[in-house]
């Protein structure tokens, strides 16, 4: 249950609205200021959250969980004085601040009875340095939002108020890549939190945040670091984890990427929930299996995500698949994306589809080139073509230094300075830099990732802020217009600009491969074309347009 949004209220969701917040305070995402809450509308939150609970018992809920005095929404505002300027009960002192949430607990316990458990959703910390601006893991900074010290205050009072466990978090909206955190932070962040609230309740303690490691998360419960481990994003990934773990069976376990595209990305611009690994989540009775009165023989061409994702579906369904790979390992480009340490579930989700095409019985032809003949001379009923894509390449002139950013993830070639600030150009020149190495952006529109589809702000807001906190220099408004193997030169609107750097990465995007479907359009009755051969995207639609097709034949 949730007391309601405030400041972060995205119209999005909720069309044209005037902002409630503690004050009069600025808006989290727009330039706007919010208008202060009144006593009266405080008092009827809280009996809808004794009503709420009361509906939830009756429908049989063993317990609820206030999404409450965390990540910055509304009853967090209330608790934190950057947000909270009243001067009336319900601000000024850290009792005054968490009064709101006090009286939230005591309304659903005398609804619902002592014996009803409620659980807070908390953070300790809030990592915030100011309106709309997030610190950054290891980074100096004043916090402006909770610090532990009140954290650990915090705490004791809520529970004394009644709260009968506490779900662990740390972060806010404004530095919102601690609260939904993206592959850039590190797995089981909150640990330490955890363990610190454990050593300061008396009642249990849940962990959250890339909890998603089996043995990551047991060894937390051995170390008592916390009492139970939550999981969010990885169920939606695969709804069957934990039957799959309880069985041994954690090679199945499909998962989650921590990319948001599916989840965060697409609450914030359809008010939809779904996964990007996952097409079936949250859609489950349109995606299902369709059953198949004849098997059908399919060729698929392509081990990336889309041509294993069509494997994977026409396995489950019945069909008889079989791919075929010009290289020697499945996962496409997974597997420069996934170089970075920072990026290991990409490999990890390469990994899940190599085993589950293997536990279906799948036949993979690795180091295969395919060509019009012998796909001409399979027979199949069907072929699928997910022949993706090539990164994109132009001259400066001396170009045996010049390398595209799959050969340097790859790590076939060495470093230098990144044309191109997309997200590939982006985390290939954060990976660079974290290894010690003196890197720069050069690109040609105002912004990074402008061409990017819409991205979570907590990956997109994070990873820009990483990269001049790794001394990365982003040259936007600046075009690459030759390189003597010593010296790119680069055209800025104050003049030319001479870089020097030992060699020139191009992450400029890339071009679709359908040379093979060209060939075969007219010869084939039943031909597919998917992935990035189709249309060069992201990982989240090369799946799902794969499932789709595979679901139909």
């Amino acid at each position: 249950m949730s007391g309601g949004f405030g400041r972060i209220a995205v119209a999005t969701n909720l069309g044209e609205f005037q902002v409630l917040a503690p004050s009069l305070i600025p808006h989290r995402w727009e330039d706007k200021m919010c208008r202060e809450i009144t006593k009266e509308k405080i008092h009827y939150i809280v009996k809808q959250f004794g009503k709420g609970a009361y509906n939830a018992k009756r429908a049989g809920f063993d317990g609820i969980q206030i999404h409450a005095v965390h990540e910055g929404y509304l009853i967090d505002q209330f608790a934190i004085p950057l947000f909270n300027q009243r001067t009336d009960e319900y601000g000024g002192s850290l009792e005054n601040r968490l009064r709101f949430a006090k009286e939230i607990i005591e309304e659903i316990k005398k609804t619902c009875g002592d014996d009803f458990p409620v659980i807070m959703r908390y953070s300790p910390k809030s990592f915030i340095k100011d309106y709309r601006d997030g610190a950054l893991p290891g980074e100096e900074f004043i916090e402006k939002g909770r610090d532990l010290d009140e954290g650990v205050e915090a705490a004791k009072l809520l529970v004394e108020y009644g709260y009968d466990a506490l779900d662990t978090d740390v972060g806010s909206y404004d530095s919102w890549w601690w609260s939904h955190p993206p592959m850039y932070q590190k797995k089981g962040l909150y640990r330490p939190y955890a363990k610190l609230m454990k050593e300061t309740v008396d009642v249990p303690v849940i962990c959250a945040g890339r909890m998603d490691d089996p043995d990551m998360a047991l060894k937390a419960l051995e170390n008592h670091e916390t009492d139970m481990i939550s999981l969010g994003r990885p169920l939606l990934a695969d709804p069957d984890y934990v039957n799959k773990l309880r069985a041994g069976k954690v090679d199945e376990i499909r998962p989650c990427i921590s990319c948001h595209e599916g989840c965060m990305g697409r609450i914030g611009k359809f008010s939809m929930i779904n996964c990007a690994v996952n097409p079936q989540a949250a859609r489950e009775r349109v995606t299902a299996y369709h059953p198949i009165c004849g098997s059908k023989k399919v060729l698929v061409v392509g081990g990336g995500v889309a041509g294993c994702e069509a494997e994977r579906v026409l396995a489950i369904r019945g069909q008889k698949p079989e791919i075929y790979e010009k290289s020697g390992q499945l996962g496409g480009n997974l597997l420069p994306g996934g170089t970075p340490d920072f990026k290991e579930d990409d490999i990890a989700l390469a990994n899940w589809y190599t085993y589950t095409l293997k536990q279906l019985g799948v036949p993979v032809h690795l180091n295969h080139e395919v060509d019009a003949r012998l796909v001409k001379s399979a027979a199949a009923d069907a072929v699928i073509l997910a022949t993706g894509s090539t990164p994109k390449t132009f001259s400066l002139g001396q170009d045996e230094k010049v390398y595209t950013a799959a050969q340097v993830l790859m790590k076939e070639k060495d470093a230098g300075v990144v044309i191109g600030g997309g997200l590939v150009g982006c985390e290939t020149a954060l990976w660079l830099a974290r290894q010690g190495k003196n890197v720069k952006i050069v690109e040609s529109l105002e912004k990074i990732m402008a061409v990017n589809g819409t991205l979570c702000h907590a990956n997109s807001g994070m990873l820009e802020k990483l990269l001049p906190f790794n001394h990365i220099e982003i040259i936007t408004q600046a075009k690459a217009s030759g390189y003597d193997g010593n010296k790119l030169m680069v055209e800025t609107p104050a003049g030319t600009r001479e870089i020097a750097c030992d060699s020139v990465i191009l992450s400029i995007g890339y071009q679709e491969n359908d040379d093979l479907y060209q060939q075969l359009q007219f010869e084939i009755p039943e031909l597919y074309l998917l992935g990035d051969a189709k249309k060069v995207a992201n990982i989240m639609y090369g799946i799902w347009d794969a499932f789709e097709v595979a679901n139909h034949i």
